[in-house]
């Protein structure tokens, strides 16, 4: 179990807050995100839970271990996965994953079955430097020096960021299959469509947790009136729904605009405003919210 109790960290001699007062918990076997943009403080909050890095004040118990006080047990228990490729490029696949296990006393062979489904994947390719691999291929070799001590709980800093997306459904896949063997897994993400791969996900703006739910229950607390608007000229479009006083926020989101609107506003009178704009292939439904409409909503 993971126990994080008002945690607090900045920089510049206190000019930046990195994390302001996080507080939550990670149960076992469970998959737990931590979503938000870059510089909320994701990565500082990690390496604080992986005893790299030194909270101001609070305390962090990783299965009972104090991160501070314990930190050589910790880092035993613990497999760590940074946001980026941190590896030795130069050494091979088969070099890679051979040394990470001597630092552990263990051997590939002692623990293959724990990296089993990962490694065979790019085991054809064990001679190969890692700096040569593509993308997807050193995720999952980053992943498995991360695993191949059996730890009990596995943290990972935005595994995804920049992995096609092909490799990252694949990774998720594994963490699924993880998860079922009982390890605690912590991950960050810039990703709101992983979020629904978690068991519980908190939304973290400038350091602080504004949400702490299961994905669906995020979603059960949005409260406003949503609705998908589609049509030519997105740009155009994305400046006349702003300017116009029944609707309150306006995102574009992929090929559509997601707006929230006033109680008292009409499709129809939404729709006759953007026909007289010359927007006249406009097409209005209300829609349910995702995760990052929530934290849109959230942090408007």
């Amino acid at each position: 179990m993971i126990e994080v109790k008002d945690l607090h960290k900045g920089y510049a001699r206190g000019k930046v807050n990195a994390l302001n007062g996080v507080t939550f918990t990670v149960e076992d076997g469970e998959i737990f995100g931590v979503i938000g943009p870059d510089g909320a403080g994701k990565s500082s909050l990690f390496r604080i839970l992986a005893s790299l890095l030194l909270p101001d004040s609070g305390s962090v118990t990783m299965n009972g271990h104090d991160v501070v006080k314990d930190y050589r047990k910790v880092r035993q228990i613990i497999g760590y996965m940074p946001g980026r490729f941190s590896l030795y490029q130069d050494l091979s696949v088969e070099e890679n994953l051979s040394f990470f296990a001597t630092l552990f006393n263990t051997t590939i062979d002692e623990n293959y079955h724990l990296i089993k489904d990962i490694y065979q994947q790019i085991e054809p390719f064990k001679n190969r430097r890692a700096g040569a691999l593509s993308g997807g291929m050193k995720q999952k070799l980053a992943l498995s020096c991360a695993l191949i001590h059996k730890p009990e709980i596995l943290i990972l800093d935005e595994p995804t960021t920049g992995v096609d997306p092909v490799s990252r459904k694949e990774f998720w896949d594994m963490l699924g299959r993880l998860k079922e063997q009982g390890i605690i897994i912590l991950v960050s993400t810039a990703y709101m469509d992983e979020a629904s791969r978690c068991d519980r996900i908190a939304l973290i703006r400038g350091g602080e947790f504004i949400a702490n739910n299961t994905p669906q229950g995020i979603i059960e607390d949005y409260s406003g009136i949503l609705w998908s608007v589609e049509g030519s000229r997105m740009s155009a479009l994305l400046s006349a729904l702003r300017d116009y006083p029944g609707v309150k926020t306006s995102f574009a989101f992929g090929d559509k605009i997601h707006i929230t609107v006033e109680d008292r506003l009409q499709e129809g009178a939404l729709k006759q405003y953007l026909t007289h704009k010359a927007f006249n292939d406009v097409r209005i439904i209300p829609i349910e919210p995702t995760v990052e409409d929530c934290f849109m909503a959230l942090t408007r």
